[in-house]
């Protein structure tokens, strides 16, 4: 099988100890083409941000760079601004043939925590090379809540692959042509480009920008702090708006997308030379999101942005991401959508669930 490995390999690799777990792993961890991945029993304060690097391990970094130790069991604060590595309850005994990447999960996203799987002999975030054996780590820096986390969080997510199944773009426009993967117009290149909204159909309401100074956010509380607490509205009748450097927004994508069930997607950074920002730490796009077979009829995608360097103007139908599809080894036995409680299925602009 080549391509991204749906939940019932997943589960298969649990079975046959490629993926180890204490306790044991939970079927809810279980996704359409992902796992979830739980935050263990001690957080590792740390001077900065690191890799392994070759021939190392992440608890050799973790002695050198440590301040203190934090006990997660009763649930604790990680500061805003600040670094933390902590052991996951999941590890990896990966096949040959078999590699992995990691990404936040879209609440984590937009709740502006970086977080980022570091591994033993690591040299990149976010990317586990076929035939890795050891633990998993998550590193994660608060950057506009200071927020309470526990054990058996999830704030990240693993996909497996084998071989490689990204669509070239002649591929892409075929799908395209046959599924209808995006409202309006395709941009295909190097994938398919989405751009913002920035002139709703109704009201002014383009966005969200997070406060700068506000309490904190218990990651188990869903639908419970009020929005106006946290962020402020960012609002325009004229289709633009001025991002300001080291500000966070939450945006919505102008288009709404399609994933089939017998594909999964990715999303991947834009040119950098269009402007100094960042757009969507959360990555994975599910088999079945947005799509009528489960339930969907095209969904949009939030959009997480910090400005870099120099105030920028960015345009209603500004091109600021893309979607990188590929396809999955097998179709997944379950789908994103409401057979398994999805939490953005039909979305358009959205907070986290810890909102209201």
């Amino acid at each position: 099988m080549t391509g991204v490995l749906p939940a019932q390999a997943i589960r298969g690799m649990i079975d046959a100890g490629a993926i180890t777990a204490h306790p044991a792993v939970i079927a809810a961890q279980v996704q359409p083409a992902s796992l979830d991945l739980r935050l263990g029993t001690v957080a590792y304060r740390v001077r900065a941000s690191f890799l392994a690097g070759h021939g190392r391990t992440v608890a050799e970094r973790i002695a050198e760079f440590e301040m203190h130790k934090v006990d997660l069991s009763q649930g604790a604060v990680l500061e805003k601004g600040c670094v933390y590595v902590i052991p996951l309850m999941e590890g990896l005994a990966l096949p040959a043939g078999v590699s992995a990447v990691a990404n936040a999960k879209s609440s984590t996203g937009r709740m502006d925590l970086l977080t980022r799987t570091i591994t033993d002999g690591g040299a990149e975030f976010d990317r586990i090379p076929e035939g890795y054996t050891g633990p998993l780590y998550a590193e994660v820096c608060p950057r506009s809540f200071s927020v309470l986390v526990r054990p058996g969080m999830r704030l990240n997510q693993i996909r497996f692959r084998q071989g490689q199944a990204v669509l070239t773009d002649a591929e892409l426009a075929a799908l395209h042509a046959q599924e209808r993967l995006v409202t309006g117009e395709a941009v295909i290149s190097d994938g398919l480009g989405f751009s913002v909204d920035l002139r709703p159909e109704s009201g002014d309401l383009v966005g969200y920008r997070a406060k700068p100074h506000t309490g904190v956010v218990d990651l188990d509380r869903i639908g419970h702090y009020p929005a106006a607490d946290f962020w402020e509205e960012v609002r325009t009748a004229d289709g633009r708006i001025i991002l300001d450097p080291g500000a966070f927004y939450i945006l919505v994508s102008r288009e709404a997308v399609t994933i089939p069930p017998d594909y999964a997607a990715e999303m991947a950074p834009y040119l950098a030379m269009v402007g100094e920002f960042r757009v969507h730490y959360a990555g994975f796009f599910d088999p079945g999101f947005g799509h009528a077979a489960a339930g969907g009829a095209g969904s949009r995608g939030v959009l997480e942005v910090r400005c870099h360097e120099a105030p920028f103007v960015l345009e209603h139908g500004q091109v600021v991401g893309r979607l990188v599809y590929e396809r999955m080894a097998e179709r997944p036995d379950t789908l994103y959508g409401r057979e398994i409680k999805s939490n953005y299925q039909g979305q358009g602009l959205k907070l986290a669930k810890q909102f209201r």
